[in-house]
């Protein structure tokens, strides 16, 4: 399919792909393939087709497709059906935003029926799009076969999971006080509560509570929510905390508060005019009445309310140590007034606030005002009182609605329940017994919020989603899960959670029980389900509630957790705020495999968080993708010239006997190695250890194999050698394109319908027609070489510290230098890289290589520095001690650390963590230049030699022919006559480097470069430059054969 000759161009040739695997029906077809094979069960989570899919989508999504690929390839057959949340508040949202519903009373004058029709008929509008761009990502996924919430035979094992708890006696019906989105108008789950969290400001007030019997006196309560105010029942002091009654001087007024907080009314409290007239515990003030700030729930509640209460849960952290408390506006607030017999649990609770968040008729100072925009008149109503001591704001942290986006409240409200709390250890018994990846999120984040869960609100009172199928009469004495008594009932007019069906998905895809009761078997636990780290509050959580539940038994085995993406700058990625590029941009620009491998090569697959860079999904391709396609461009080029010189049509051969090329033996073992940490990290789920390893293998490819190769690949060694090195370049290509299927599938795609035409017929292989129809390669164990892949690891790093010393010395590698010196203690290190003295020598340019470990020789020096930060977390003061004590340490002892890695310094037993060993050299030779790693030292002779010179500028004359052939649009396969002319003096130092160095040239470029007089008046020139070399121009003409 890949055009050798032509520009590559990644995201035009991805389309190729998409329409070649809808040509041959590739997803259904490799489905077909496997369909006998061991299952391998995927829980995909759904998620709502009313907004565009973001970058966490294609995140989530790319990670999922590259797991069930790799099971694919692994020899399981593997359900992949998307499904979509169809239900719920996103739905209602957006209908109640188009017809400007703002509240019940506009729903049941349209009627519900309509309503619901409404939110049917958007309930898709995105489904498109999301098809689209799901199947430009590159991810195989059945949209035909889908699952919908919305369907009846889903929400009838829906009907059945609520029905199995409910018959178990884990269904109630209870008032409780739950965050309360009044956008949406209806109470939302603690857990949903917990996504949104942002900083705001809002007002910090204290009030003054005067005492019943004495006026003169007054308590100082705090709230940052005086909207709650009107509903105040009663205060609130922890019996332990140390109070104090003073006198304000200043104001002549007497207050009550703990003396720990006097700093909320006066800046300096030791320089404050107060007169302490009496100290007391907080026990003492129980039981004392005080004036109410409203009257108007005076009458229902002056028997048992208005007065002191005691509870720990006050803290002194805070406020004045006096809390207010509104029962129906917070949990503590509720559960106090309920022990000390404010209010009972079946009796009237004052809650004067609508559902939309407005104040009822009975406030009326403020009916019908939304309770946030009261804020500010009630402390204005407050302050004519004479009643607000202390007016400022606060910032602090505070949960907004998932949806609307608005600030939540805290509201009784009467929800049906799922009991949590006595099922909390099996829970913790069950998220064990699954794998998680990162650990940490299971054994911190995830372990840490199932400890403390709380029961679950499962129902909405709103009116699209899963009817609740429960009946019960007026006064709610009797309730029935889908039962006859012969009572006149009514179906509960709640509708169950989103997150209650997108938890029942496992059960409702198969419509289990009433069908499919042995694929459900076969399939659960999953296997394999992975979303986002914001999930352990979400679609983890509730999904392991209910297989607690019903199966005591965790919903899946194994759970990859990603973290989330952001913006550029950190910030969350805002469509307001256009900080970011929107991921169809990406795709059409750069390509899906570009954007997959830069997510799944970053933080954000150890659920970590990734600051979105489009210059990262482009560097995939300058740093990757294009140096691995021009390896595989160069071996196709390479059969071209292969039948050009010797008439041979190369085919890949599998029974070719072993090389004895230390080159070919490396990246055939490191090829093997590679397959078999593939193989058994993907089956730990570790993405993050096996994209790092395949990159590994491409850049060794590329960069050292191909690099240090090409005259052998060209066949300059003869064919026999050209043909053993052209089999491995072939053998480790193909292995790369099947291994980094699921990771990159459209390049591999492309790659591989080339590569394919140079294997023999494999009868194994029933469809060979695309890559993904292939098994994952199995290791070939006889190819492991611990030793040849040790030497080269040497050799590369004795390479990579001479590169970058000519580097820091600004000398081009076309320069050749005269000496290498490698230091190291270790025979086998010596051994090794001799045996590779060969490639060090060509690749630095230098004419000679000494190993040695005679340090004293060159002058070789030790010692020991240490990161003192984290030194000091660990060894605290004595971190100093450590510090003084480094410098006076020997080279023996040093020796002696490198050797045994421990050493005890200042009675502390420190190893590699804490201290790195530094080798220096001292001489008064300054041509040598040292450089190292924790392992080796170099030393390179960085002096010009006049003998060397000629030789650096005949590279310089090579590089400059291959610019002009590339700059031309030459393959290399294209034969050329080159022609040079001076432009200045004839007798050019330049033109004598030409002749002398001729077979440099030859060598490099496979003919001689001749002076233009030689150029035949017909011959018609390519290309011709003007090119200057060490101060010298000249033109060069390329000619073609």
């Amino acid at each position: 399919m890949a055009d050798g000759s032509a520009q590559f161009n990644f995201p035009k040739e991805e389309e190729k792909i998409l329409a070649f695997w809808r040509e041959i029906d590739a997803f259904k077809r490799s489905q077909e393939l496997n369909k006998d094979k061991e299952p391998f069960a995927f829980f995909d989570g759904p998620p709502f087709a009313t907004g565009l899919p973001h970058y966490g989508h294609l995140l989530a999504g790319t990670i999922k497709d590259i797991v069930t690929r790799f099971a694919h390839s692994t020899g399981h057959s593997v359900e992949r059906r998307f499904g979509w949340d169809c239900h719920g508040l996103p739905v209602e949202y957006e209908v109640d935003k188009a017809l400007g519903i703002t509240g019940k009373a506009d729903v049941m004058a349209m009627g519900i029926d309509k309503y619901n029709e409404e939110c049917r008929s958007i309930v898709m509008r995105y489904a498109k799009e999301w098809r689209q761009t799901v199947e430009r990502a590159g991810r195989w996924i059945d949209f035909d076969n889908d699952y919908k919430t919305l369907n009846v035979e889903f929400m009838e094992s829906v009907w059945w999971v609520f029905k199995t708890l409910f018959d178990k006696g884990q269904v109630y019906r209870g008032v409780r006080v739950m965050p309360f989105s009044t956008a949406c108008s209806t109470p939302v789950s603690n857990f949903e509560a917990q996504q949104n969290y942002k900083d705001v400001s809002d007002p910090s007030v204290v009030v003054s509570f005067p005492l019943l019997n004495d006026p003169s006196v007054s308590f100082l309560a705090w709230t940052n929510t005086p909207w709650t105010l009107p509903s105040n029942l009663a205060l609130c002091v922890n019996p332990t905390h140390d109070f104090i009654k003073f006198l304000d001087e200043a104001s002549g007024n007497t207050y009550i508060m703990i003396e720990k907080r006097l700093s909320i009314l006066y800046k300096d409290p030791s320089k404050a005019k107060i007169k302490v007239l009496e100290r007391m515990k907080g026990s003492d003030l129980k039981g004392i009445q005080y004036v109410p700030l409203f009257e108007y729930f005076y009458k229902e509640f002056e028997s048992t309310g208005f007065r002191i209460l005691n509870d720990e849960y006050v803290d002194d952290t805070a406020g004045t140590g006096v809390v207010h408390q509104a029962p129906a506006f917070g949990e503590d607030d509720y559960r106090v007034c309920i022990n000390h017999g404010v209010i009972t649990a079946d009796g009237f609770i004052p809650c004067p606030v609508d559902e939309s968040g407005k104040y009822f008729d009975i406030i009326t100072d403020f009916k019908g005002i939304h309770v946030k925009e009261a804020d500010k008149l009630i402390q204005k109503h407050l302050k004519g009182m004479g009643r607000l001591i202390v007016q400022t704001q606060i910032n602090h942290s505070y949960p907004f609605c998932w949806r609307s986006d608005t600030p939540l409240i805290y509201k009784a409200f009467p929800s049906w329940f799922v009991r949590v709390q006595p099922i909390v250890d099996k829970m913790l018994k069950n998220n064990a017994q699954s794998r998680w990846v990162p650990g940490f999120v299971q054994e911190k984040r995830f372990a840490n919020w199932i400890a403390n869960a709380r029961d679950w609100n499962i129902s909405r009172s709103r009116y699209w989603g899963t009817p609740i199928p429960i009946w019960a009469t007026e006064d709610f004495s009797e309730m029935h899960c889908s039962a006859k008594t012969g009572k006149t009932m009514r179906r509960v007019e709640d509708v169950f959670d989103c997150w209650f069906e997108s938890g029942a998905m496992p059960y409702a895809q198969q419509h289990y029980p009433f069908e499919n009761k042995e694929n459900f078997s076969k399939g659960f636990p999953a296997d394999f389900i992975s979303e986002g780290l914001d999930q352990t509050r979400g679609w983890f959580y509730t999904l392991l509630v209910l297989s607690t539940h019903l199966f005591d038994t965790p919903p899946a085995k194994n759970q990859i957790v990603s973290g989330l993406v952001l913006a550029s700058d950190g910030k969350k990625m805002s469509k307001r705020l256009k900080n970011y590029p929107e991921a169809n941009l990406i795709l059409n620009a750069y390509g899906a495999d570009a954007l997959r491998l830069y997510l799944i090569n970053s933080p954000v697959v150890r659920a970590e968080t990734l600051k979105f860079k489009e210059e990262g999904v482009k560097d995939v391709i300058t740093k990757v993708f294009l140096p691995w396609y021009n390896a595989y461009k160069f071996f196709v080029n390479q059969t071209v010239l292969l039948k050009k010189e010797f008439s041979h049509d190369f085919m890949y051969n599998g029974a070719l006997k072993k090389s004895d090329n230390v080159m070919d033996r490396w990246m055939l073992a490191s090829c093997q190695s590679l397959i078999k940490f593939v193989r058994d990290e993907m089956t730990n789920y570790r993405l993050y250890t096996v994209v790092p390893r395949l990159l590994r293998l491409i850049e060794e490819l590329t960069n050292w194999y191909v690099r240090f190769n090409r005259r052998r690949l060209k066949g300059e060694n003869g064919l026999e050698d050209a043909t053993q090195a052209m089999n491995t370049l072939f053998e480790v290509l193909y292995t790369l394109v099947r291994v980094m299927s699921p990771f990159t599938p459209f390049l591999t795609e492309n790659m591989y319908q080339t590569l394919k035409t140079f294997l023999p017929k494999d009868p194994k292989i029933v469809d060979d027609r695309s890559v993904h129809f292939l098994d994952f390669p199995e290791a070939k164990e006889e190819y492991f070489d611990d030793d040849i892949e040790r030497a080269m690891s040497r050799m590369q790093a004795v390479i990579e510290l001479g590169r970058t010393t000519r580097e820091r010395k600004t000398i081009s590698l076309k320069t050749p230098l005269k000496e290498l010196v490698v230091i190291h203690p270790d025979p086998q290190y010596h051994a090794d890289v001799k045996s590779l003295e060969s490639y060090i020598v060509d690749e630095l340019n230098i004419r000679s290589l000494i190993v040695t470990s005679d340090e004293a020789q060159y002058g070789v020096k030790y010692t020991i520095e240490a990161d003192f930060r984290s030194l000091g977390a660990k060894l605290k003061k004595d971190a100093v001690k450590v510090k003084n004590a480094l410098p006076k340490l020997t080279e023996e002892q040093i020796k002696e650390f490198i050797r045994t890695k421990a050493i005890t310094i200042e009675g502390h037993n420190l190893g590699e963590e804490d201290l790195t060993v530094v080798r220096f050299f001292e001489s008064s030779e300054n041509s040598l230049e040292t450089n190292s790693d924790k392992d080796v030292l170099i030393l390179l002779d960085v002096k010009r030699y006049p003998e060397l010179e000629q030789e650096g500028l005949a590279r310089e004359i090579i590089n400059r022919v291959q610019r002009l052939r590339k700059k031309a649009g030459l393959e290399p396969t294209d034969m050329i006559h080159m022609y040079y002319e001076f432009t200045q003096d004839m007798n050019n130092a330049l033109e004598q480097v030409i002749k002398e160095q001729d077979e440099t040239l030859v060598r490099a470029l496979k003919r001689s470069l001749e002076p233009i007089s030689s150029k035949k008046a017909a011959d018609e020139a390519i290309i011709e430059e003007a090119q200057e070399v060490n101060g010298s121009t000249f033109n060069l003409t390329l000619v073609r054969d």
